[in-house]
């Protein structure tokens, strides 16, 4: 594995893999690793000829007073584990390399990110598109693979890399759960033993309002009220937005026709952990 820290030699690479004919798949992440992110390198595995991980903590998504300074970090565990999943080339850029001195330009999506994580982080998804841009840009991927647990986040670069004529394909993979149904998260670690067991009731929250969409119901106010019915019972658990909303759009629905994302964020003590299901008629 090539360990790769500045932008023109990642170019010089990708270019070169490219002009040999490889496909090339690419998994941006923020580090510290977990069976969510190995599952997007192995799709990345199987669908390109040359695999790339990036690992960016990126300060444009942090809004004032968030996590950024305390957000897991541990480089030699994830090199380890990239290496484990025969990961080709991991791009491990500083914060100076992609923001120097006096850059002063910004991407910005604008109806998909205005619901949800975009109500409640501010500006948020403006560093998210702003990364991805320049990531796209440098890496030059053909396949880029994203998690579904952020969902918002993958419906806004699928519509950045439509309106912006990106020739990439963005795939979305299923979340990974832990055993009690958590979705696994680089901020689970953040949980105490009594945060964690609570954290539980996140699941059991979007899967009882699957339960009783399966059972027929499809007003978005009765599966709502089941779901925070839940989320509630614990004292640590702080619900920030329990939702349903369109998937393609993410405005929220009144009631679910053919499919609806049920979206939800709950606060922990400091943590902020979110979470989603798919309501589809079968």
């Amino acid at each position: 594995m090539k360990v790769i820290e500045y932008i023109h030699e990642m170019k010089e690479a990708s270019q070169a893999l490219r002009a040999e004919g490889n496909k090339i798949s690419f998994v941006p992440t923020m580090g510290y690793l977990h069976q969510g992110h190995l599952s997007l390198l192995k799709k990345g595995r199987d669908v390109g000829d040359l695999l790339v991980m990036s690992i960016f903590v990126n300060p444009a998504q942090f809004a004032k007073g968030e996590d950024f300074e305390r957000y897991p970090r541990d480089f030699e565990r994830d090199k380890k584990m990239c290496e484990s999943e025969s990961v080709d080339i991991l791009f491990l850029p500083n914060a100076r390399e992609i923001y120097p001195d006096g850059y002063q330009t910004y991407v910005e999506v604008e109806g998909v990110t205005k619901n949800l994580c975009g109500t409640s982080r501010p500006g948020h998804f403006r560093g998210v598109a702003t990364v991805v841009t320049k990531l796209f840009n440098i890496v030059r991927p053909h396949y880029a693979i994203f998690g579904e647990k952020d969902f918002q986040q993958l419906v806004t670069i699928k519509r950045l890399a439509l309106d912006l004529d990106m020739d990439v394909d963005v795939i979305g993979m299923p979340i990974v759960r832990e055993a009690d149904g958590l979705a696994m998260s680089s901020r689970n670690s953040y949980l105490g033993q009594e945060e964690r067991a609570a954290a539980g009731s996140i699941y059991r929250a979007i899967q009882r309002s699957k339960e009783v969409f399966d059972e027929g119901e499809r007003s978005a106010g009765i599966l709502l009220n089941e779901a925070r019915k839940v989320v509630e019972i614990s004292p640590l658990i702080e619900p920030e937005y329990v939702k349903l909303v369109n998937m393609g759009t993410m405005e929220e629905v009144d009631r679910v026709e053919n499919e609806a994302l049920l979206a939800i964020a709950v606060r922990i003590g400091k943590t902020r952990l979110i979470d989603n299901i798919i309501l589809r008629k079968a």
